[in-house]
């Protein structure tokens, strides 16, 4: 059973994540992110001015899309798709983020390239229902 925080946790991740990768608007997802924010990425420099900056690199047609999400007290678990991004295939991530205060306060990630129908051994999707084109 979800409670009350959890699902406003995991409200709270789905709007920062679309007001960051989708909308770019850095100025609104400020008051998602802690300024304090830690990350544990090795893609993404430290702290929130790290990521914002990482995000300000990728094209403009970055693409966040979300899938299954999962929230223990404090923690909430993401998986998702970025497409877009300017490399030859998306990354699925799974995102760890950890809330304090009402903000995103920490960050881990894994992530991997998409595979297509051909590469996948089990010969399911990596996301969603259906193998990207």
């Amino acid at each position: 059973m979800t409670t009350a925080t959890e699902a406003a946790n995991k409200a709270l991740v789905l709007e920062a994540f679309d007001t960051l990768f989708n909308q770019r608007n850095y100025a609104a997802a400020e008051r998602f992110w802690s300024p304090g924010y830690i990350q544990h990425s090795a893609h993404i420099e430290p702290g929130r001015d790290g990521l914002f900056n990482l995000i300000k690199t990728l094209p403009p047609t970055l693409r966040y899309e979300p899938g299954v999400i999962v929230a223990d007290g404090d923690y909430v678990i993401i998986h998702g798709r970025f497409s877009g991004n300017g490399r030859p295939v998306a990354w699925i991530a799974a995102d760890i983020l950890r809330i304090a205060d009402g903000v995103l306060a920490e960050h881990w990630d894994v992530l991997q390239d998409e595979a297509t129908e051909a590469e996948s051994k089990s010969g399911l999707p990596m996301f969603g229902n259906s193998f990207p084109r």
